[in-house]
């Protein structure tokens, strides 16, 4: 049988910090923290629920950020 896996480690990062940021400010802290991918949706957007280490989501509103959550 084949090893599992170990996924990549991700910056050690609170995503409730980011709640409230503009939106483009928000990005840039978040990459400068480590985040490798950094992804902005609109609220009540269409996603997939696949899990990827080292993503950050925001969900944005009037250019503001009002959800945070890995993946």
């Amino acid at each position: 049988m084949a090893p599992i896996p170990t996924p990549p480690a991700q910056p050690d990062d609170a995503p409730e910090s980011y709640v409230g940021l503009d939106a483009a400010a928000a990005e840039q802290q978040a990459r400068e923290r480590g985040w490798s991918t950094v992804r902005a949706l609109p609220p009540g957007s269409i996603i997939t629920m696949e899990y990827l280490a080292g993503r950050l989501n925001f969900e944005v509103k009037d250019g503001s950020v009002i959800r945070c959550w890995k993946g």
